[in-house]
């Protein structure tokens, strides 16, 4: 951190006056505090890192109180952080200002694979913290399991189900799997169905794996109860909400049954619970039904809930969620993002996978192109119909996809008055397609473009549609009158 870059942290405090998820303040006016362990346990674990900042006194309205000895709270600094696996190595940056000491110091976000990183003094369980807004909080195990997981490679899709027999199969899904692996795989053709079924981790050691329980099980939660999707419908935006005659859900349902029949299930649950609207279109007279949230994106955001969920012993007690409510759904997913990716990533790089063999077998079996286009899919979806885009979230080992029912619409201080109307019909003089539209208005979402501001000028008859039988044709044209 360079000097002036610490000045302007420091009148950044002064303005906030507060901690954030990457800022810690210490006062440290008569001493170093004996404990930063936690702190520098929660920043070396998350991406960002973090900085504390020694010289503020919180308890007395953020004054920039200053350091006793800047000196000797470099080393003393130095040797907590040595105290922690593996051991923390700070940027330290020491400031005069008006006649105060001040010291930062910089913690660096481990590589995944080196966390957690925890005080030695308290061992791995106890000494692992992760950061929550402005505060320290120890880690779950299951979050400090996560870390493990990912450095060995551990597959909890193909671990194995000892209790699950023969009998409690579908021979003829499985059978029919079987054959689709011949056909597609040449290698595996000739194989004795026993070696198939262990090349394939069909089987390890002659025992079913958890795969194949959750994709060819007659009655999977038979053995895990939990591995299910539950689902309702809340009267109102919020949990608690209760209708007209006191009920909590409109809707409840628990969902059972193996990955297939499960995603059939959560789609019908949702589909009779969201309303449809009918739109005729002015010019052409065609009828279109569209309902609350486009069921592609839906599709696809279960499939992921099911192929992408943890599978461990850890959150084997917890089911995919759905919840419906009046402005929005969600759908939990137990296991937070996988590896490296980060949420403002997801759909634009190749994600590590969690279940391989899972999502594999679901390729094979067609109910899945396992192409990481989920996500793009999903936005793509929602942008198409000028609809708010979808929210994604991972905290501590739990992942939400939100959709809303928003319809978007120009800014209140920035709408398309009188003068942008006049100007996008003088530019729609010469015949324009959607892109030209798009570009012209300078938006940078074709849908967003044609949803605010041209077909409410097309309901108007201020523009028309080259081929107005055919109002999605790509070769759409939009003109207005001269």
């Amino acid at each position: 951190m360079t000097t002036e870059n610490f000045i302007e942290l420091l009148k950044q405090i002064q303005k906030t006056k507060c901690e954030t998820q990457i800022l810690e303040l210490k006062s440290a006016g008569k001493g170093c505090p004996k404990r930063l362990y936690d702190t520098l346990s929660s920043f070396s674990n998350q991406d960002d890192g973090g900085i504390l900042v020694f010289g503020i006194d919180e308890e007395n309205d953020y004054a920039e109180s200053g350091v006793y000895d800047p000196q000797d709270r470099q080393k003393k600094i130095a040797e907590q952080c040595l105290q922690m696996e593996p051991p923390v190595r700070p940027l330290i940056t020491v400031l005069r200002k008006d006649g105060r000491n001040f010291v930062a110091a910089e913690i660096p976000g481990m590589d995944l694979v080196e966390r957690p990183c925890y005080y030695k003094g308290q061992g791995r369980l106890k000494g692992s913290f992760t950061r929550v807004g402005d505060n320290d909080q120890p880690m779950t195990e299951y979050e400090i399991y996560s870390y493990e997981a990912f450095r060995r490679k551990y597959q909890d899709d193909i671990r194995t189900v000892p209790r699950a027999a023969s009998s409690a199969l579908s021979h003829e899904k499985l059978a029919e799997y079987v054959q689709k692996l011949r056909l597609g795989k040449p290698n595996l053709s000739h194989l004795p169905e026993q070696n198939i079924y262990e090349l394939m981790s069909i089987t390890r050691n002659g025992e079913f794996t958890l795969s194949t329980v959750m994709l060819f099980g007659l009655y999977p939660q038979a053995y895990f109860p939990q591995l299910c999707i539950t689902a309702i419908v809340v009267p109102g935006r919020e949990i608690g909400t209760v209708g007209d005659l006191g009920e909590r859900f409109l809707d409840n349902e628990r969902i059972e049954g193996s990955i297939p029949e499960m995603l059939n299930g959560a789609l019908q649950f949702v589909r009779r619970n969201m309303k449809t609207k009918t739109i005729i279109h002015p010019d052409s007279g065609i009828r279109e039904d569209r309902m609350d949230y486009p069921m592609t994106a839906i599709r696809e955001t279960i499939i992921n809930a099911l192929v992408h969920r943890d599978y461990s012993m850890h959150t084997e007690g917890m089911p995919i969620q759905i919840l419906m409510f009046e402005d929005r759904m969600e759908i939990h997913n137990p296991g937070g993002i996988y590896g490296r990716l980060r949420i403002d990533q997801l759909g634009k790089m190749q994600p590590d996978t969690r279940n391989p063999v899972l999502a594999a077998a679901l390729e094979v079996a067609g109910i899945t192109e396992n192409r990481y286009s989920g996500i793009p899919t999903i936005r793509r979806e929602f942008a198409q119909l000028g609809m708010r885009e979808p929210e994604f979230s991972s905290e501590r080992g739990h992942f939400v996809v939100t959709f809303y029912k928003e319809i978007l619409t120009p800014a209140k201080d920035t709408p398309a008055h009188d003068a942008d109307i006049a100007n996008l019909l003088l530019f729609c003089q010469t015949p324009r397609t959607r892109k030209e539209i798009c570009d012209y208005l300078g938006l940078s979402s074709t849908s967003y473009a044609m949803q605010v501001y041209v077909m409410p000028l097309v309901e108007q008859g201020l523009i028309h549609l080259s081929i107005p039988d055919k109002p999605k044709s790509t070769k759409q044209l939009y003109y207005s009158n001269k």
